[in-house]
Parts: C-alpha cells; structure tokens; sequence
C-alpha cells in the first residue's frame, strides 16, 4: 500500500460500511505534541521538508509562499423508491504550492507528499518570479485557532453507514406519512472531513479541522394530475450530532409544505414592481446583487462598479452589511482562512457608507492595508482568492408587517434557487422558487417560478425599508467564482426593493 499509505489509510472508507478512528481524536492524544506537529508527522512531513520547499518556491526572487496541506474525507448516503440504495466515498490527500510576486501568483500541486514531489511543484509555482533579491523564509511558528466556531461533537470518521441509515430511512417514512399526494421522495446526507495543514515563508503554520454536513429531502407530489416537487435543505459544520430527530421532523415538514404550497401557485404578471424579500434565504439577493463586487480582486483590476466608491454612500442608511466567517456552525464560517489569517467580522456597509472590502494577501498589499480574512480556495488544487463567508445584513428598525402594508402592488419572495451576477457592470439575475402576490398591503395568491432581474448598485440604492426580523440561512449554498466552488452562508432582515424588473407572465 502506498500513494502515501493509500492516502493515509482513507482506503478502508471506501469500503462504506466501517468508521475511521478520528484524525481529530488522534490528535488530541498526542500529548507531547502540538497540533501542527501531528499534522505534521500524519502528512509525513518533516521542518526541513518545508524549509527546503519554501526555499525552493523563492529560489527565483518571490516575495512570499505559502504550502496548502489537504487531507479531506468525503462520504455520502442516499435514499430512493423507500430505501437506502446508495453510498459513495472519496479521499483527497495532496498539497499545492503558491509564489507570489507583486500582483502576480504562481502555483502548482501534487498528490505525491514527498519530498521530490514538493520540490518539483515549489519550482513550477517559482518560475512567476525573475528577480535577483532573495527572500529566505522565516522559522515555522505555530499559529493556534483562537476560536473554534465549529466544535464537534461526534467526529464523522467515527461514524459508520449502519448509524446514518436510520435517520435518512426515518426521513422519508416521515415526509411519506405526512400527505398522501406525496409519490415519490429522495433522500441524500453527505459530510466532509477535511485536515489543513499551512505554512508559508513568513513563519506562519496552522493546523485547522474542518467539518461539513449536508442532508438533502425531495418529494415528488401529484395532485390531479399536476406534478409538484417539494424540497428542504440544511448544511452545517457539525458532526454527527447534527442528525436528530428534531431537525428530521423540520425537514420533513418544510419538504412536504413547500411542495403543497406550489399546487396552488400561479405565475405573476411581469414588469417592473416593488419586490419585499423576506427574512433568511433573501440573503442571495444580497450575495449576487453587490457581495462579490466587493471582493477585492475585483476592485484591484477596477472591474468592480464599486471601484472608486470606498466611504461613499451608496444605499439608504439603514442598510448594514457584513461579512462575518465567525457565525458559530454555518456552512460558511471559518477559524482562519486559506492564507493563515483568522476571520474576523469585516463590515462592509455601515448606514449606508461603503466602508470595506473583503481582501486577501495580494490586494491587502496592493492598497497598503491588513488583509480581511477571506482568501479562500476549494482545495489544494486552487489558489487563494478573496471570497465571501457569511454575508448579510443587519436588522433595521421596522416590522415585516408594516412593510408588507406599504405596497399597494407587488411580490413578495422567500424562496430561491440559483443566481449570478455580472461584476463589472452590476447586472444580476436569479430565480425565485415561490414567493406571493401582494395586493392592497396585504399576502394574497402565492407564487412560482419567477425571475429577478436588476442591477445591483440601483437595487441596493432602491432599498427603502429595512425589517427588524434578521435570521441566518442554514441552506446548502455554494458560491461560484473563477472555476472554484466554496460553501457560503448569507442572511437578511425582510427589505423592500422599490423598484425591480420581475419575470413573469405577459
């Protein structure tokens, strides 16, 4: 057995019905070490491997370079036609290089963690740097996670397919009792386990566990011979502690409710009208319509609409927006990030004023400031770029209520499914899953299958009312940039957009 021990043992995973002894726990035990130097000894890596990688990764003239050690576990179990048909697993293990100079990255990866291996990607990533001044490399210091916002209970390497089938079995027995239109239901429960180990040139290393859960419930419903599908969703950072049959219950219901609900759902008329986005999941609304426009990759390159628009006013006042990776348990939440630098609670609007961007290494250099947290990667096959974790916005000062009674004519919408934005120019689009007419101030026929089209500057100028009804979303987003997938959290209080084009009938 080799390929590094078959990826560290990772093998006997695929054998899906047999738990592996926690990497965690293991590393707990090691009294007379510290975390990263288990990280190290279980990566086989010694200090003089990295050193001499580091070294090799500047041996061009870079200005920094950092080693991104990954070690992730991927199971899943699903449920079709009333039983549980299926399980998968998969282990990554490998390692990736990055070499900055100036503005400019370098990177490569390898699956090998040998030193040859290493060696051979540090001078592929070093070749983006031709200078004659020669960074060395700074003694490794351990930087240890301050805060952990995802504790976990019950690790899901120990965790074998036997303990899952019952909740996932007991889910769709669930949703099946509740209505009996329902003729169909798909179940799916997926974690991920994922081992980081950092280092880079500047003396920085860090071991960070990262936990990932999500379960997915779909129901196929059939009403007079009209077909509906009802569905819910939830994605955390916990273990297997999050499987109880509190949260079996909820999804249970949300999946049957939000099936039955579409059976009476019409189409609205389209047009350019009030929309009022209710609290949670509106948040992608927020995501799309200006979050990655403050990333600053974006405002380095002067692609962003928000370019030149730092500690200007560019919403109604009672309009706050942060990005926040510390928000305990989301999908998107982070200890530290891909760069080594610890999340923190970065505001980007502050009553109206743009006052921040969400940065990394390279554009925190690039305007002299301390980068913000958010260099992220999807794995050790992807480079860091600035990203957004937990993005939302701040409770205001209004009732939903009192919102809803402002709009004479209008929709409101508290479903989603998917969107995207154009950066440069503000554009956006995304579709709203169902929602309801608002006539008169108050709810009346409930909605399906709408766009949303709008540009994201006049949308968040457009923002006239502010609830104070703030609530997190616990959906399973993942957020789409540059050929990487990286999960995201999002929130909002219920808003009232003046002004939006909705996509509906003629």
């Amino acid at each position: 057995m080799d390929r590094r021990n078959f990826m560290r043992t990772g093998g006997l995973a695929i054998a899906g019905a047999m738990a592996l002894p926690s990497f965690a726990r293991s590393l707990a035990k090691e009294e007379s070490l510290s975390s990263v130097a288990a990280a190290k000894q279980h990566f086989g890596v010694t200090d003089a491997d990295i050193r001499k990688t580091l070294e090799a990764a500047l041996e061009r003239g870079g200005d920094y370079a950092d080693l991104f050690f990954e070690h992730t576990f991927n199971n899943s179990v699903g449920l079709q036609d009333g039983a549980v048909n299926r399980t998968s697993s998969n282990v990554d293990f490998g390692m990736g290089v990055r070499v900055l100079s100036g503005d400019q990255s370098g990177y490569a990866f390898v699956e090998n963690v040998t030193l040859d291996e290493m060696l051979r990607a540090a001078r592929t990533a070093a070749r983006i740097a031709n200078s004659t001044t020669k960074v060395a490399p700074v003694s490794l210091t351990e930087r240890p996670i301050k805060d952990n916002f995802h504790p976990v209970l019950k690790p899901w390497e120990e965790v074998a397919v036997s303990q899952k089938m019952p909740y996932i079995q007991r889910l769709n027995d669930k949703i099946m009792s509740l209505d009996p239109r329902v003729q169909r239901v798909t179940v799916g429960l997926n974690d991920t386990t994922s081992h980081i180990l950092f280092c880079n040139s500047e003396g920085v290393t860090y071991y960070d566990y990262r936990p990932m859960v999500t379960l997915n419930a779909s129901c196929v419903m059939e009403e007079n011979g009209q077909i509906q599908t009802g569905r819910s969703s939830r994605g955390f950072r916990k273990g297997f502690e999050f499987v109880t049959d509190d949260i079996i219950d909820l999804m249970a219901r949300e999946t049957v409710d939000s099936g039955d609900i579409l059976f009476k759902a019409i189409t609205p008329r389209g047009g350019s009208m009030p929309v009022v986005f209710g609290a949670g999941a509106s948040g992608i609304f927020l995501h799309e319509a200006i979050g990655h426009a403050f990333e600053a990759d974006f405002i380095r390159t002067n692609q962003s609409i928000y370019s030149d628009m730092l500690n200007k006013k560019i919403c109604n006042e009672n309009v706050t927006v942060v990005d926040n990776p510390t928000v305990a348990f989301n999908r998107g939440s982070l200890n530290i990030d891909d760069e080594g630098i610890y999340g923190k609670n970065t505001t980007i609007v502050e009553n109206g004023v743009l006052t921040s961007f969400l940065h990394d290494r390279i554009s925190a250099k690039h305007f002299g400031i301390e980068p913000t947290g958010n260099g992220r990667r999807q794995s050790f096959r992807h480079i860091a770029i600035p990203r957004m974790t937990v993005t939302y916005m701040l409770g205001g000062n209004m009732a939903e209520a009192d919102i809803i009674a402002s709009v004479n004519e209008g929709i409101y919408v508290d479903s989603f499914t998917n969107g995207q934005v154009q950066i440069g120019a503000g554009d956006f689009t995304f579709f709203v899953r169902s929602g309801y007419l608002i006539e008169n101030g108050k709810l009346t026929q409930p909605i399906k299958d709408v766009n949303i089209i709008g540009n994201g500057p006049r949308a968040m100028s457009d923002v006239t009312m502010v609830a104070n009804n703030l609530e997190i979303d616990n959906g399973t987003w993942t957020c789409g940039k540059a050929g990487q997938g990286v999960p995201a959290g999002m929130g909002m209080p219920s808003i009232l957009v003046s002004s939006l084009t909705v996509g509906g009938s003629s």
